[in-house]
């Protein structure tokens, strides 16, 4: 028993080495399959890529460009803003495109378009603008003239880009043309029309300056009206001891003060000084009137002859 499980592992250690190298020749075999069908499937995406481009570039060439016509000539004029070279983003845009008719047939002015072209390559378009229809029939030696507006996006501020403007019209026999008014490169460009951080805050630091000033000027104003009006009020000046009589007349009336002085004025002009009264405040008796003074002449001489006597 023990001699037939020896054999049994001595050829299970022989047989191991075999079976792990057919493994690895399978998987081996396995992941070149795996590689082989991916080139295949990356082989036929590029084939139909290229029969795809192919086909598109047959497309292109069998449509042909209508070609302008030597009969007729355009001019293009912009009105805002005047220079094409800057075209403000965000704000419309204005031109007028001016078409000449120097032949002897009709042409019949269709459509309008304008649309943004990637500089380095002008077949590639960034944006689209509207086309407009215009169906306007231009007779022999006359002349015609066309308006047109678009607003270029704010996303393309500060890009160059190239811009074409095509006039597309057709004549009498029906043969279509296509004059390319504008084509040359412009740059977007941003327009500073708002307030920024630092000419906000100025504005602030002027605004706060000039109430300021308001306020000193207000200030001084109001001191010096002060000033100039205590200067122009009477002062009190107190008499002390310069009265000679040293009477205060403060407690007078004002208009028996001046009742007084109005007395004064008139004996000053009369030249008659007043004579006090002679009489005593204590006597109650009535002073006689004038009338009663007066005496006959005979009562003179009796009061004489009566004095003599004596």
């Amino acid at each position: 028993m023990l001699r037939f499980l020896k054999r049994f592992l001595l050829l299970l250690l022989i047989a191991l080495p075999a079976i792990t190298y057919n493994n690895q020749i399978c998987l081996a075999d396995s992941v070149e399959d795996v590689d082989d069908e991916g080139t295949v499937e990356t082989e036929e995406a590029e084939n139909i890529v290229e029969s795809v481009a192919q086909t598109e570039t047959e497309e292109e060439e069998s449509d042909e460009r209508p070609q302008p016509s030597k009969s007729a000539e355009t001019q293009i004029l912009f009105t805002k803003p005047v220079t094409p070279t800057d075209l403000p983003a965000g704000q419309i845009v204005n031109f007028l495109v001016g078409f000449s008719n120097i032949g002897d047939t009709d042409f019949t002015l269709e459509t309008m378009e304008a649309s943004f072209r990637y500089p380095m390559d002008y077949s590639f378009y960034i944006q689209n603008f509207s086309t407009i229809a215009y169906t306007r029939v231009v007779k022999p030696k006359e002349q015609a003239s066309l308006a047109y507006s678009f607003i270029p996006s704010e996303a393309f501020s500060a890009r160059p880009f190239g811009l074409v403007v095509n006039l597309r019209y057709s004549d009498a026999n029906g043969n279509h043309y296509l004059n390319s008014v504008f084509n040359e490169t412009v740059n977007i460009v941003e327009l500073d029309e708002g307030l920024d951080g630092e000419t906000f805050f100025l504005y602030i630091l002027m605004a706060a300056g000039a109430v300021l000033l308001l306020v000193a000027g207000q200030q001084f104003l109001s001191t010096f009206t002060k000033r100039k009006s205590g200067s122009k009020s009477k002062k009190t000046i107190e008499v002390g001891t310069s009265n000679p009589n040293d009477v205060d007349y403060d407690w007078i009336p004002k208009e028996l003060l001046q009742n007084l002085n109005n007395a004064g004025k008139k004996d000053k002009h009369s030249g008659k000084s007043p004579k006090p009264s002679k009489q005593s405040p204590k006597s109650n008796k009535p002073t006689a009137s004038p009338k009663s003074n007066k005496t006959s002449p005979k009562q003179r001489k009796v009061k004489r002859n009566a004095g003599a006597d004596d």
